[in-house]
């Protein structure tokens, strides 16, 4: 009777040591993987790339506007195609009838005789000549007209205007006996006389004022 108490009692501590073994197995089993889903919850997901966004795309440069070879330092940056304001070109000196009438004073000559010259005494008219076709069409004698209306500029103390697509200017001063006013009130015309390009009044028929042609 006691061998099959001790057989009892040695199967049950058996019995209990295998259930205990199993539990704690399965409790280190437990424990690695409690251990391992902490390791797992701290990595964050990495978020998507984003792509980088591109810098706006700068404005191509504007290519510099080309300045029109007509201008320089001679023709005072002039166009010939520009509106006129009171008579005067909107680019040239002066820019109100004032000025001009100031302009005009000023280019008067104090006494023309001993103060003009012919383009002989000057050494002949090496400029711009006007062809035969245009020139029968807007110059000449029976070709008159007024200078106070056209685009006009002093250069050099002289009077410039525009006519006819050219620019004449003066290379003396206008006879001290026509009126302050002249270029308003009288018909002036441009001829070629035998040396040169002269303009001439026909309110005071004589001898003309030397005047070169230019674009």
């Amino acid at each position: 009777m006691k061998r099959i108490v001790i057989s009892a009692t040695a199967f049950l501590f058996l019995l209990l040591g295998a259930t205990a073994a199993v539990y704690a197995q399965r409790e280190e089993r437990g424990q690695e993987q409690e251990k391992a889903q902490p390791a797992q919850r701290q990595q964050p997901a990495k978020p998507a790339a984003q792509p980088h966004a591109q810098p706006a795309a700068k404005p191509a440069p504007r290519p510099a506007r080309p300045q029109p070879a007509y201008g320089g330092a001679y023709h005072g940056g002039v166009q010939p195609n520009g509106p006129a304001h009171a008579g005067v070109h909107h680019s040239g000196v002066p820019q109100h009838q004032g000025q001009v009438r100031a302009g005009f004073v000023q280019s008067r000559a104090t006494s023309w005789n001993s103060e003009h010259r012919s383009w002989s005494q000057r050494g002949g008219y090496n400029g711009y000549r006007i062809p035969e076709s245009r020139f029968g069409l807007y110059f000449g004698s029976s070709h008159f007209f007024r200078i106070g209306g056209l685009p006009m500029l002093f250069v050099g103390g002289y009077p410039r205007f525009q006519y006819d697509g050219y620019w004449v200017t003066f290379m003396d001063p206008w006879p001290e006996t026509w009126a302050p006013t002249w270029y308003d009130s009288d018909d002036v015309y441009v001829d070629y006389t035998g040396d040169g390009y002269y303009l001439y009044n026909r309110t005071h028929p004589g001898p003309g004022i030397a005047v070169t042609i230019t674009f």
